[in-house]
């Protein structure tokens, strides 16, 4: 049964029978917003964009590499985004822009794969983040989705994950009332170990540039 992460919340990475969870995913499950037209004879879908992204950091806080969507041109002034780390022990399947059309189909819109065996050795933690695109469609906080939830299972992109970690429910949070921007969690090395803190620490950041700086600021240590 899937732990329901809560704030400050720390959890070993360990399957059921109790064997280290070294491959696992990382995914972010959400719905486009459906609005009834004049009268409620129709309907119309409006687009949602969520962007999963994270940032990895070295024992002294420094940025070793990042993930986000290729999409995000930044002219110099943050690093272009790109679906692959460095040492490629982790992968982001692309950007969503738009959501669930149809209700939830039990998949994750965006997914990061993560082999910890992988793991550059100077890579000391792993720090995930979501945020809300700014696009023409949806101006909106996570409160105004029908649903959004991150996820940690064992499994692969294209199939219902056979085991689920761990789940943070973003859009009934009332800490999320207001925000387009949320710092999930943690992946730590501890004692060569790896462990996972959930931070669940949400904002009101408009651009992922905001929170890009934000957790290379305060998350990075």
């Amino acid at each position: 049964m899937a732990i329901k992460l809560e704030k400050g919340q720390r959890i070993n990475l360990e399957k059921e029978t109790g064997a280290k969870l070294t491959n696992f995913c990382v995914g972010c499950n959400w719905g486009a917003i459906i609005k009834k037209t004049f009268f409620g004879l129709s309907t119309s879908v409006v687009d949602v964009d969520l962007d999963l992204s994270c940032m990895m950091f070295d024992a002294n806080g420094n940025v070793v590499d990042h993930i986000w969507s290729p999409l995000y041109q930044f002219n110099g002034k943050l690093p272009q985004g790109k679906l692959d780390s460095n040492d490629f022990a982790l992968h982001h399947t692309g950007d969503d822009l738009t959501g669930d059309q149809n209700g939830d189909d039990g998949l994750d819109n965006e997914i990061i794969t993560v082999d910890l065996n992988r793991v550059s050795y100077n890579v000391n933690s792993i720090v995930f983040f979501l945020n809300i695109y700014n696009n023409n469609e949806y101006s909106g906080d996570f409160s105004g989705i029908p649903y959004a939830s991150i996820r940690m299972f064992e499994g692969t992109p294209e199939r219902p994950p056979k085991q689920v970690f761990a789940q943070y429910n973003v859009a009934t949070k009332t800490e999320c009332v207001g925000k387009r921007a949320l710092v999930m969690g943690k992946l730590y090395r501890r004692n060569g170990e790896w462990k996972f803190a959930a931070i669940g620490d949400a904002f009101e950041d408009r651009t992922i540039g905001q929170t890009i700086v934000r957790v290379a600021r305060d998350y990075s240590k």
